[in-house]
């Protein structure tokens, strides 16, 4: 553990944390800020419009969370009492489950919105949408209940370092658990997320196969000089795979990082923090390059601004 201390001496590695949570906090409370704008100005809500504002909100709150955990690691104001580190450490886990949940159901949703009529996915187009929320937080208790157990074993560090502690922050540990009940835990944990990143390839699949299908389609009766252009549910549909792409990639690196984690080396610890909300950090700016719009909006909401001001004045 005293290895571990040592990362409250090291300002780049905090600088870095630090700079990740503030452009992922901005970025994403811009995105929210942006979807509200959309239904300020009275425009039609499409069915992206609650998924990527919810996961917004999520990944905001989620970098708080990691920010404050980052306080304690570099900058611990005072000790956390035990209450203290079991709801720190399970605001962190919580968010992180809700994060994955939501991006799995987002895919999901855009696989059905996309499906054909004829497909077996269509009874759920009408109502997909409107029982997302509903169906979002029953995955986050079902997610969060398999790995609430582990909160028993998070305990605020005592004042002599112990070899049976698993360093979290500062004033924050893990109880060491027996071979068996870790590998338990383990593969409940595997098995959960599988599960939900199964899904999520699953549906991304299908969208990368109805994209493709879609386009030789097009270049048939078209002609391959010429391209349709693409219809605003494939646009949402290429984000979400973008996003998703990400997601797998950074969620691998998380896993392997995470699993490395077990010997308790500072630099393994501070890469799992950082790639672990990278994909919070990252996705708001990917899903705002999609939108056409968003300067449109903005210049309108300025010109309100400006007239208020005016008449105000006036």
């Amino acid at each position: 553990m005293n290895q571990i201390n040592k990362l409250s001496h090291n300002t780049k590695v905090r600088n870095t944390i630090y700079f990740e949570a503030g452009i992922g906090i901005s970025g994403n409370s811009f995105l929210l800020l942006f979807h509200i704008l959309r239904l300020i100005h009275g425009q039609r809500l499409r069915l992206t419009d609650l998924p990527f504002g919810l996961l917004a909100l999520i990944h905001i709150l989620m970098l708080i969370v990691m920010s404050l955990v980052a306080t304690d690691i570099f900058m611990p104001w005072g000790k956390w009492g035990d209450s203290t580190c079991k709801l720190i450490m399970f605001l962190y886990r919580y968010f992180r489950s809700l994060s994955l949940c939501a991006s799995s159901l987002l895919s999901i949703l855009q696989a059905i919105t996309l499906s054909p009529r004829t497909s077996c996915l269509a009874k759920f187009k009408c109502k997909s949408a409107y029982h997302m929320l509903g169906c979002l937080l029953f995955l986050s208790v079902l997610y969060v209940s398999v790995s609430s157990p582990l909160m028993s074993y998070v305990t605020a560090t005592p004042n002599l370092t112990s070899s049976s502690l698993v360093y979290l922050t500062e004033s924050c540990s893990l109880v060491v658990m027996s071979y068996t009940v870790w590998h338990t835990f383990y593969i409940l944990l595997s098995v959960r997320d599988i599960i939900l990143v199964g899904l999520l390839a699953l549906s991304s699949g299908y969208m990368v196969t109805f994209l493709c299908r879609h386009k030789r389609q097009s270049q048939l009766l078209h002609g391959t000089s010429l391209s349709l252009k693409p219809s605003p549910e494939q646009r949402a549909a290429r984000t979400i795979l973008y996003l998703m792409s990400f997601f797998v990639v950074m969620y691998t690196l998380d896993s392997i990082i995470s699993y490395l984690r077990i010997n308790n080396n500072p630099i393994v610890y501070c890469m799992s923090i950082l790639i672990g909300h990278s994909y919070a950090t990252v996705s708001p700016f990917l899903i705002l390059s999609a939108e056409k719009n968003i300067i449109n909006i903005l210049k309108s909401m300025y010109g309100r601004v400006v007239n208020m001001l005016l008449l105000k004045d006036g």
